[in-house]
């Protein structure tokens, strides 16, 4: 990038001066103006605030009813999303987020809001990693970098009978973005039960110039013994029946080793959260009614991207192990959320599962 213009900060550059200009979108500026943040005379707080009036917190969250979209920013550019906050209330897994850039009616986000964030269980799980943090109780923290040239929106849908509270908060640049720069996607996908002998597909469809940066999964097991002996497959540019990447193992992919198992006099399964890849959710059945395994991981591309130049498919096997040392292939329940950066048009995404399909049961 041949001039500095607040698009990318990271450490080396936080002292370069910049015409950037900062913005912040909350409920006590939903449209992050300037010099309009504070201003509310009512809100989800005001009562609190009957004695202290203007300024005393009286908008810090909204309340979105059943069937109610509720638009969370409306940008005009070019700018940058760089860090979202979100807390909110109610089945994670009801609450669906979709991000647009630059006028497109379709969504180039839209995912649950816990497995955006990496905790597709509906129970929190300490999440440290570089664009991702989830923070006691239910703090969604997002540091994705998100560019748009014209515009962005992002909206939630609260798909519940009930209505949820969301408090948020979305931090910005405005500033030029350079033509090289690709736009951030998400696309949420889930099977239960994979059918037999059947790989899982967390991404197809993709066409276009970019690079896939992530990976987040929520798999439930249904059969006793390992359950990750499947290899991951990244299909690129025109590849068939065989891909140009194709990994060892899912606790490989995942950047562990031997079944993330440190023996059972130490607990079995150990759950690790690192800048780039975790496994930081293991929910244990409980001998009553907890009767599955379940886990959530993550592996970030953020060192190692994978690059594409017109199209991307990404698969990963369900394997496990029978009698006499054979593989077998296992009919688990597998949700996913794929992160990528690509040029537009955006292709369609397929339909979202519908409530009792998107439900953790």
């Amino acid at each position: 990038m041949a001039e500095f213009n607040g698009l990318g900060m990271h450490l080396g550059n936080l002292a370069r001066l910049s015409t950037a200009k900062t913005r912040s979108i909350s409920p006590e500026n939903f449209t992050g103006e300037k010099g309009k943040g504070g201003m509310a005379t009512e809100g989800t707080g005001a009562e609190r605030a009957m004695d202290l009036g203007q300024g005393w917190k009286i908008s810090p969250s909204v309340r979105i009813q059943p069937g109610e979209t509720f638009e969370i920013a409306d940008i005009e550019g070019p700018g940058a999303i760089q860090q979202i906050w979100l807390t909110p209330t109610g089945h994670w897994r009801y609450s669906i987020l979709r991000m647009y850039w630059d006028d497109s009616e379709l969504p180039a986000v839209e995912c649950p809001v816990g497995d955006f964030f990496a905790c597709g269980w509906g129970r929190y799980a300490q999440v440290s990693s570089l664009p991702v943090c989830v923070n006691p109780g239910s703090a969604f923290n997002c540091y994705w970098e998100m560019p748009f040239r014209r515009r962005c929106r992002i909206t939630m849908t609260n798909i519940a009978d009930e209505a949820m509270t969301l408090y948020y908060q979305v931090n910005y640049t405005l500033t030029d973005v350079p033509d090289d720069c690709a736009l951030f996607h998400a696309q949420f996908r889930r099977t239960n039960p994979l059918p037999y002998k059947e790989v899982y597909t967390i991404l197809d469809g993709v066409e276009g110039q970019g690079q896939y940066v992530g990976t987040y999964m929520a798999w439930g097991v249904n059969n006793t013994g390992w359950w990750g002996e499947g290899e991951i497959k990244f299909f690129l540019d025109g590849d068939g029946e065989y891909p140009t990447i194709c990994g060892t193992g899912t606790e490989d992919y995942f950047c562990g080793a031997y079944n993330f198992d440190v023996g059972k006099e130490n607990g079995g399964y150990r759950e690790f959260t690192t800048p780039h890849a975790g496994l930081p959710q293991v929910i244990r059945p409980d001998g009553l009614y907890v009767s599955q395994t379940r886990f959530g991981l993550y592996r970030w591309h953020i060192m190692d991207p994978v690059r594409f130049g017109q199209d991307l498919k990404v698969t990963i096997q369900a394997l496990g192990w029978r009698s006499g040392r054979r593989y077998l292939p296992l009919q688990d329940d597998i949700a996913s959320v794929a992160y990528w950066y690509q040029t537009l048009p955006t292709a369609p995404f397929p339909k979202l599962p519908d409530r009792d399909s998107l439900e953790v049961i």
